[in-house]
């Protein structure tokens, strides 16, 4: 079993970034495969990017790629993900979760942060 927590989001104008920090409690972080879910209001909860138990597979929604980067440290078992170049559009709730074997569905994901707000201005 695994505990996650979010931090990092905030407000912030358009074409900045934010690095989001997601961390776990516990000895097994290495052994799940660590996930990004967004959602915005009104709209479902939406895969944005994963990352495999060793860091070297990542894996990105369309929408985020090239802007966004996934990475992790199993010594600090926390993961993270760079947001740059932020759009109006990238406003939500960011939550990490964690899967022996997720992929870009959210039923593969067993465990889940509490979420942190992203808000971009415009």
């Amino acid at each position: 079993q695994v505990q996650l927590v979010e931090s990092g989001g905030g407000l912030v104008q358009a074409g900045s970034s934010l690095r989001l920090s997601c961390t776990a409690s516990g000895r097994t972080f290495a052994t799940y495969r660590i996930a990004w879910f967004r959602q915005a209001p009104g709209k479902e909860r939406e895969f944005v990017a994963r990352i495999s138990q060793s860091g070297a597979i990542p894996d990105y929604v369309e929408s985020v790629q090239g802007r966004f980067t996934i990475s992790r440290d199993n010594a600090k078992n926390t993961a993270y993900l760079q947001l740059n170049s932020l759009k109006p559009a990238d406003t939500a709730v960011y939550y990490c979760a964690a899967s022996l074997w997720g992929t870009v569905q959210r039923n593969d994901y067993h465990y889940w942060g509490q979420g942190t707000q992203v808000t971009i201005s415009s």
